[in-house]
């Protein structure tokens, strides 16, 4: 397990207290699991995914993770419709732990941009990694 301080938590992103993130790109936004999920996780070996169309409200369940340890469900940090999925961790879940922000899981077309707003920062979130 890594050392608080010594997680990579981008502050270009949001973090919501379950661990996931989104990042605003262009007029999507890209949703994954921080980097103390994956650490806590340990070695992803499953991701199950929403389909292209599917719609959810903040706070919704659109996923799970599978670990070596543990199943843990993955929670929207904002509302929208799902435009990608990142089929590359079909095969290579492993991703997740090599690289947990440029292994992004879905897409989504927000349908609140201002729900971002609502997000922890980078310093707000370690703060609650704190406890």
């Amino acid at each position: 397990m890594k050392e608080l301080n010594a997680l990579d938590l981008p502050t270009d992103i949001g973090y919501t207290d379950d661990h996931e993130w989104a990042k605003i790109i262009g007029e999507t936004v890209r949703i994954g699991v921080s980097d103390y999920a994956q650490d806590q996780l340990g070695d992803i070996v499953f991701v199950e995914m929403p389909a292209i169309g599917d719609r959810f409200t903040r706070g919704d369940e659109f996923g799970t993770l599978e670990s070596v340890k543990a199943v843990s469900e993955l929670f929207m940090p904002m509302s929208g419709t799902v435009v990608a999925i990142n089929s590359a961790l079909t095969d290579a879940p492993e991703l997740i732990n090599q690289d947990p922000y440029g292994a992004w899981i879905i897409e989504i077309k927000p349908s609140d941009p201002g729900e971002f707003a609502q997000l922890h920062t980078a310093a707000a979130y370690l703060e609650l990694l704190k406890g």
